[in-house]
């Protein structure tokens, strides 16, 4: 069975009191009044928004080399990291300018170092050419800083083989995968390396060894020096000495490392390599590959005392010196560290460490490489091998200091006393000798001796 809902009652207007309506009208304005007193008296409720993560401006002595951290951002939003990075004041102490840099060593080492500069100013900066003359001053500060790799390859990619260690972002997020210049876009970015890399220095950026887009918040930003803004790029240097021109003194290692992933750019980069960050030359420049080296050339013995990453080896002295680089290549591996030193004069190899200066100052050649700094490095003796440049030199052993050999003491002269035989004459009395005792005649009874006959020799004697 179904229910017919009630019907409302409806009260005619007429029949409601005036003072019930009075009531009804102060309870609305108290609903709409009461609330607002509220919001207006209460005290004000300020909302913070995530705190950036400060690091204490600590200055690096001279005596500790100053770390290099990867680039690591603080999780703050742009139009807030926009307002942190507004109210870190810019450095008021003096901004001098870097001193200009020129390229060295092979052409193909020089193609290297272009084309590696030419992309990091290309994905950092687009293209812009202020940008990217900015970017690559950075770099070539970089490079001669002791705490960066003494390449341009080297400082672009530090750090790229992993995805949270990199120094610049696009050599570890993919972005050379993604998209690649336009020719016309890289021949402008190739000009801006090449004059960077001739002598063109960029002023305003000084000694910067590091910069950000201003809508980000890297964890370091708060602990160097800000010096100078380029457009929405902010350049920082090291506080203290390190922050100084006296700072930048590293020489250029002159061998460009072969960097795989720049192939898809630059035909100098492509083709095979052991390594990333290295790559064995000739005299003339031309690649030596070191899985051409017999695996019977690799030396398997470490020295006395030393760790697997350390090789003191003898050298055939048939061996081309041009061959020493892959050599050492192939015996490192995939080592991360690994020192390599030979000698051809097995007689100057030490056993172990450290060796001697005369040991030292007969080296023949020596590599080192360091994959946490990006370095990688051959070195000959260029008294004993020539070499097409003085980069590929090692420094000059100042000579070893021979020391005298002591002098021969006087031979004492004999003792009369106690010398015996004929150096004795007796019956000869010096001036200084006592008087001799009076002989006592001396009786000698010899046997008879008799007469022996002469015999023939045997036969063939």
């Amino acid at each position: 069975m179904l229910m017919r809902p009630e019907e409302p009652v409806v009260v005619p207007a007429a029949s409601v009191a005036p003072w019930l309506k009075i009531v009804l009208a102060l309870l609305a304005l108290a609903a709409i009044a009461v609330p607002l007193l509220i919001v207006s008296t209460a005290p004000r409720v300020i909302v913070h928004k995530r705190a950036p993560v400060v690091i204490s401006k600590r200055v690096v002595p001279k005596q500790e080399l100053p770390p290099v951290e990867p680039v690591k951002l603080q999780q703050v939003a742009p139009d807030d990291a926009r307002a942190i990075n507004a109210a870190i004041p810019f450095s008021t102490l003096a901004n001098p300018a870097a001193r200009a840099f020129r390229l060295s060593g092979g052409a193909d080492s020089q193609a290297r170092a272009v084309d590696c500069l030419a992309a990091a100013v290309y994905y950092e900066a687009g293209d812009d050419a202020v940008g990217q003359r900015a970017v690559a001053q950075v770099i070539i500060n970089r490079m001669r800083h002791p705490a960066f790799p003494k390449t341009v390859c080297g400082v672009v990619f530090q750090g790229s083989e992993r995805s949270t260690g990199c120094q610049f972002t696009f050599t570890c997020d993919g972005a050379m995968l993604r998209y690649s210049p336009g020719t016309a876009a890289w021949e402008r970015a190739r000009d801006v390396s090449r004059m960077a890399l001739n002598g063109s220095v960029y002023r305003p950026v000084g000694h910067a060894t590091h910069y950000h887009t201003n809508w980000v918040v890297p964890y370091w930003s708060s602990s160097l020096e800000k010096i100078t803004a380029v457009d929405t790029h902010l350049f920082f240097r090291w506080a203290g000495w390190w922050g100084t021109p006296p700072a930048f003194n590293r020489g250029y290692a002159g061998v460009e490392p072969n960097v795989s992933q720049m192939a898809r750019l630059s035909p100098v980069h492509q083709g095979d390599t052991t390594n990333p960050l290295e790559t064995a030359l000739q005299g003339d420049g031309t690649l030596i590959d070191p899985a051409t080296i017999p695996d019977s050339a690799v030396p398997n013995a470490v020295g006395a005392g030393l760790d697997a990453n350390h090789f003191l080896v003898v050298l055939d002295r048939k061996m081309n010196p041009d061959a020493f680089a892959a050599l050492a290549i192939k015996t490192c591996g995939e080592r991360l560290y690994c020192k390599f030193m030979a000698w051809t004069d097995p007689k100057q190899k030490p056993a172990r460490l450290p060796a001697t200066p005369a040991q030292t100052a007969a080296l023949s050649f020596s590599y080192l490489r360091d994959q946490a700094q990006g370095y990688a490095k051959a070195l000959w003796n260029c008294q004993q091998y020539k070499r097409p440049s003085p980069i590929q030199c090692m420094r000059v052993q100042p000579p070893v200091a021979v020391a005298p050999a002591p002098a021969a003491s006087p031979t004492p002269l004999p003792d009369a006393k106690a010398a015996t035989g004929p150096a004795t004459l007796t019956g000869v009395r010096r001036k200084a000798d006592p008087a001799p005792a009076p002989a006592r005649p001396v009786t000698l009874t010899l046997p008879a001796v008799k007469p022996v006959a002469a015999q023939a020799s045997p036969p063939g004697n």
